[in-house]
């Protein structure tokens, strides 16, 4: 017999502001989901990771870029990245799946997070070609046709499906190889990356950035500051400051375009001593003021 997985609703919310949760996969067109009254939340993280095939024209806001979407454009989400949709037209179309990590653990291999699509640092928009956009579509209408189906292995061949999609849009834009040669230097630049993703996004109104500078990390990768720095110029051209002061950048824009924080509480979960120092700061790398930028 087949997994017994029951398909789940996403957080996507109806305009009752009702919450519909499931275990682990669900798939759908977007079409219906418009008939339904569905409204996008606003701009935070979700809890699943999500593939889209958007067909109409959108601004999506992700992380701290805003793209605008006027193509056939296949697009991949993941749970450490906000994002949010405004400016939709009503002549949009296309597919969608959204599923938990755990949906992959029982009959992959496959380990999400490390899938260059879903790197928090990724930008996962590939504009379609009328032969890419075929090529998408067939997936996502087998992966709609298994779903509603009562075959007892169809979210084995679903698996496959979003598998087949994963490895196709890495074909239309080949990422970075992610699978560097085991060494020293290169462990401790992965371990410092991950402890640095991990504290992004800020959870709102609770959440507080505690590892803002080289020592903070190599004191966490239990190495002297100096290896640490050498380390990441090495594997990365970029120092330790300046991954940190990117994140920090970006975390700030996101901030403050997307919630409803004032300047002196995303200073306080960015984890710097004061608003003045926050200012300063975010002046020197934005070249505009905190309050400047958000009124943009």
């Amino acid at each position: 017999m087949g997994v017994a997985i029951q398909p789940w609703d996403t957080h996507e919310c109806r305009q009752d502001g009702e919450y519909r949760a499931g275990p682990l996969f669900n798939a759908y067109t977007i079409e219906e989901r418009l008939k339904s009254g569905m409204v996008y939340p606003a701009y935070v993280r979700r809890d699943f990771y999500k593939i889209m095939l958007f067909r109409g024209a959108a601004t999506l806001h992700f992380g701290d870029q805003s793209i605008v979407l006027n193509n056939d454009t296949l697009l991949f989400f993941n749970p450490r990245v906000p994002y949010k949709f405004d400016g939709f037209r009503e002549d949009i179309s296309g597919y969608a799946c959204v599923f938990k990590d755990e949906f992959f653990r029982e009959n992959l291999r496959l380990k999400l997070d490390e899938i260059p699509l879903f790197m928090p640092d990724a930008k996962p928009v590939f504009v379609l070609g009328r032969e890419e956009l075929r090529e998408t579509e067939v997936l996502f209408e087998k992966i709609v046709r298994e779903l509603n189906s009562t075959y007892d292995y169809k979210f084995e061949l679903i698996r496959s499906y979003i598998t087949e999609l994963i490895y196709y849009a890495l074909k239309l834009a080949p990422f970075r190889n992610t699978h560097k040669e085991s060494n020293g230097t290169a462990r401790v630049t992965a371990v410092f990356l991950e402890l640095l993703d991990r504290q992004f996004p800020v959870e709102l109104f609770s959440g507080r950035v505690l590892l803002r500078t080289p020592k903070d990390f190599a004191d966490r990768l239990s190495v002297h500051v100096n290896y640490l720095n050498r380390a990441m110029k090495t594997e990365t051209g970029k120092t330790t400051t300046e991954h940190i002061f990117e994140r920090l950048t970006g975390e700030a824009k996101a901030m403050l375009k997307h919630t409803s924080l004032n300047i002196s509480e995303i200073s306080y979960a960015l984890g710097f001593e004061d608003q003045a120092h926050f200012n300063n700061f975010f002046k020197k790398r934005a070249k505009t003021s905190p309050s400047a930028f958000r009124q943009v």
